[in-house]
């Protein structure tokens, strides 16, 4: 059903530049009537379908082809076609007992429904909880899964937020993830997209002043936040992410490249979803987590809405990820430029952000500003050494394992586990997966499809790659080639990986050195030039051998809690050193 949380009936629409509107339900039509003035632009239709399940669409100013609803929860032949009513309230859940759980001492796994499993579903991705549970996760968060055109996408190209493609077997099928999750012990994030909307089928614009024409950002036209009628706007968004969280018991929203709102209102939507948060949270007795992405280096993102911040829960940190990334692979190209060293890296486990205030050479100014540790837990911050941005979008969608070998990848797992932060893994991570996760698209338009795919080359091509490397998005081997081939996880040093991932998520639950402290309660010592660097928390001090010749380290402690490497020995501890093989991690308890 398409009812707005403002309590209007089944059909409702807003559509105020329209001059004629006619529902169309069942295969017949019903003339629409204007609402009263307080309702401004909302329109009904008397003697409409009260109950049972129907396809519908609108008429608006007199054309014969009908627009789905903007609020359309299920569209069964596509987005372009007639939307289906769902009704939410149907499913009988069982999760009475599942009290949620908050962000601090939470390991994340994000994961892309269509390429998780062979299959591609949600019922499919149900099926590998117990696997994920086993691992120790905390929260499974999904990349975007409403309605797009074609059969598989990454989700960026959404343009019916209410939607739940169906493919992966829609709404029903949701709750029942969901339901599923919150059985195995884990929470739900869902990644939404409200700063842009696809390329195909977006009509929004038919109804009313959704879109900001002119006023764009990196996809197309900014979404009207702050112009007239944008009251409405701001109402479709929010209403969205209660639905997530109340009709489908979503535990926390992703909030896709926030830094993309233009918003210049007193009060910034960002704060609105904080407010959304606090309120469900009251209602439903569980916490309810914000996460935005955002590049800004903003923290007051996160810090409270009665010290005039927005009151989120969490953003992701970029900057973590890039000086991991630099410091295991050796990468220093573009955007890496300012993260290669060791000191970038102890600099970002200290303060959280790297660009607190400090000059980028990447973006050719200074950036970001110091968080304050009195309002902020570093458990704010998510992190990790990889995701789907940072491998999708290289040219060729290359993970660090096709290129690395188990030393450096064991150390970028004991750097984004044992770190201050929330750390987040990437499906297939945590056993090396060498498949690639590459950018695919399935637009049916010919046009569209050659248009994004010849783009995507001439991207490439301005950064130095070959044209020849850059798969076609529309070829539908990238999206086959994309999905994880769970056959390795049992394999050599995919199990071994595997096993470290597990003991590692299994010492940082069973340790509060590695999660309670705040910034305060962090320390770091380096060695630019022997390439090692030890973090301390509490009474744990983690050493990291960045480099890949053996390195001795000064630690103080009396237990080797656990090792990367076998020739580590545990007995050396007690001389107050280590012997680190190359490339190569020790986590020690005094």
């Amino acid at each position: 059903m398409n009812t707005p949380a403002h309590g209007s009936a089944r059909f409702d629409l807003w559509a105020p530049e329209a001059g004629t509107v006619t529902l169309l339900a069942g295969g017949q039509e019903y003339p629409m009537n204007r609402l009263s003035p307080e309702r401004g632009g909302w329109w009904t239709a008397a003697g409409a379908p009260a109950a049972g399940d129907v396809d519908y669409g609108y008429l608006v100013d007199g054309d014969p082809i009908p627009l789905p609803d903007p609020r359309s929860r299920r569209q069964p032949a596509g987005v372009h076609a007639l939307s289906r009513t769902f009704d939410a309230g149907h499913h009988q859940w069982a999760d009475a007992q599942w009290a949620g759980r908050e962000l601090k001492g939470a390991v994340i796994y994000e994961l892309h429904v269509g390429t998780f499993t062979p299959e591609g579903t949600l019922d499919a991705a149900a099926g590998k909880l117990p696997y994920l549970a086993d691992l120790g996760i905390d929260f499974v968060e999904l990349l975007p899964v409403n309605g797009f055109n074609g059969t598989h996408n990454w989700g960026y190209d959404g343009v019916l937020w209410y939607a739940v493609h169906e493919g992966y077997g829609g709404p029903a099928a949701y709750q029942r993830f969901v339901d599923a999750a919150h059985a195995a012990g884990l929470g739900v994030i869902q990644d939404v997209v409200y700063n842009h909307l696809g390329p195909s089928g977006n009509y929004l614009s038919r109804f009313g002043p959704y879109l900001k024409s002119g006023e764009g950002n990196t996809w197309g036209d900014s979404v009207n936040l702050d112009g007239p009628e944008s009251d409405e706007v701001r109402r479709y968004i929010l209403d969205n992410a209660a639905m997530w969280l109340r009709d489908y018991h979503v535990d926390g929203l992703r909030l896709d490249a926030v830094h993309a709102f233009k918003d210049e209102r007193a009060v910034h939507l960002l704060e609105d979803f904080g407010a959304l948060a606090d309120h469900i949270c009251a209602e439903t007795g569980r916490p309810a987590t914000m996460i935005a992405e955002s590049d800004l280096n903003n923290p007051r993102l996160l810090y409270p809405r009665d010290t005039n911040g927005y009151g989120l829960a969490g953003q992701w940190s970029d900057d973590f990820h890039h000086a991991v990334h630099v410091n295991v692979s050796g990468e220093s190209t573009g955007y890496y430029a300012d993260f290669d060293s060791l000191e970038a890296l102890a600099k970002v486990l200290q303060r959280g952000f790297f660009h607190d205030g400090s000059y980028s050479s990447f973006r050719a100014r200074h950036h970001g500003r110091p968080i304050n540790s009195a309002l902020v837990h570093p458990a704010a911050l998510v992190v990790c050494s990889q995701n789907h941005d940072q491998i999708g979008n290289r040219a060729t969608g290359d993970r660090l394992s096709q290129t690395l070998g188990y030393g450096q990848l064991a150390l970028a797992a004991v750097a984004t586990l044992t770190s201050p932060f929330t750390p987040m893994l990437f499906m297939g991570e945590e056993y090396g997966a060498t498949t690639p996760w590459q950018f695919f698209t399935s637009h049916p338009e010919p046009e569209l499809g050659k248009a994004t795919a010849e783009g995507r080359i001439r991207e490439f091509e301005r950064m130095g790659w070959d044209p020849a490397v850059v798969p076609d998005p529309q070829d539908p081997e990238t999206f086959t080639r994309s999905k994880l081939n769970w056959a390795e996880a049992s394999e050599g040093d995919h199990a071994r990986l595997l096993e470290l991932y597990r003991a590692l998520i299994a010492l940082r639950r069973a340790t509060p050195d590695l999660t309670e402290p705040g910034f305060e309660g962090t320390g770091v010592d380096f060695s630019e030039d022997e390439g090692w660097l030890v973090l301390r928390r509490g009474r744990v001090q983690v050493a990291m051998n960045f480099s890949a010749e053996p390195r001795r380290v000064a630690v103080r402690g009396t237990a080797v809690l656990l090792a990367t490497d076998d020739a580590v020995r545990p007995e050396a501890v007690a001389a107050g050193h280590l012997d680190l093989p190359g490339h190569s991690a020790a986590i020690v308890s005094e």
